[in-house]
């Protein structure tokens, strides 16, 4: 048994891993595994694991996208705690022992999260106040974008064995759906100090590979609304699945893809119609 099970799954970032690989091993913190999962790369990943294959695990599967690499990451942890780190970003060196301090003081705590520091294109930015981070009951602030990063991330296993995996329908904003899931049930606690690097920018991005990202968040908060929510979760999903709805219409609209536009369009009616039919 080790304390935490460190995951980072990667899919041709052969240039970007070893960077990341590095800023685990220079953890301050020891009591770790580091599990790679390597999701179908064709370049030289296989090269770059090489020199650590002492000091973790790598498993590569057939490319089925992040949230199956993560997942399949997830089946393999024998920590008691689970951290995730994306193969495009880094932590600095004190990330794994500040948060479980921050457990050891707050042995109720079942999630934490950190600040960041970003860059992109390769030079420091700072975050627009929309990205904004909040801590404790954060459901409310985390339905307009995902303001949780899968590499500032720790959580007890058990609540991950509780809240399910990772939803590998989605081929992007599977962070977007679990935070969600997990804001649903269980305050989200934020320690107020950067201690990842997010490295946004370059090529291979998930998020920059599809249009409509609303699409797949849309997905999320459909799946939030059937499983069923309190009366002021519900009113706050409806009112995103209208927006969401609007937005995607009219974009399918103006790109000529009409039936696209008028599916959209019927969901934006029947959320209106449920709206009424919880105010009667």
């Amino acid at each position: 048994m080790v304390r935490v099970s460190v995951i980072i799954p990667t899919h041709n970032r052969a240039g970007l891993l070893q960077e990341a690989i590095e800023s685990v091993l220079a953890q301050d913190f020891t009591d770790y595994e580091l599990i790679v999962v390597d999701d179908g790369s064709s370049d030289n990943t296989h090269q770059v694991i090489g020199p650590y294959a002492a000091s973790l695990c790598y498993v590569y599967q057939e490319n089925r996208g992040v949230s199956a690499a993560r997942n399949r990451g997830i089946s393999l942890a024998k920590g008691e705690f689970i951290a995730f780190l994306d193969s495009d970003d880094l932590w600095l060196k004190k990330k794994l022992s500040r948060q479980l301090a921050f457990f050891e003081a707050n042995p109720f705590a079942q999630v934490c999260y950190t600040e960041e520091v970003w860059y992109r294109h390769g030079r420091r930015v700072n975050p627009k106040l929309k990205h904004r981070k909040y801590s404790g009951w954060i459901f409310e602030q985390s339905l307009p974008l995902c303001i949780v990063s899968p590499s500032s991330v720790m959580l007890r296993r058990e609540t991950l064995d509780k809240v399910g995996l990772f939803d590998e329908t989605l081929p992007v904003c599977e962070d977007y759906d679990m935070w969600l899931r997990l804001a649903r049930d269980y305050p989200i606690y934020l320690i107020e100090e950067p201690l990842i690097i997010k490295r946004n920018g370059h090529p291979g991005q998930l998020t920059q590979q599809y249009w409509g990202l609303d699409r797949f968040r849309l997905q999320s908060l459909e799946k939030l609304l059937q499983n069923g929510l309190p009366p002021k979760h519900r009113r706050l999903v409806l009112d995103q699945i209208i927006s969401r709805c609007r937005i995607l219409a009219k974009g399918f609209f103006k790109r000529g893809k009409l039936a696209a536009g008028i599916y959209y369009t019927f969901k934006l009616y029947k959320c209106h119609s449920l709206q009424l039919n919880d105010l009667q």
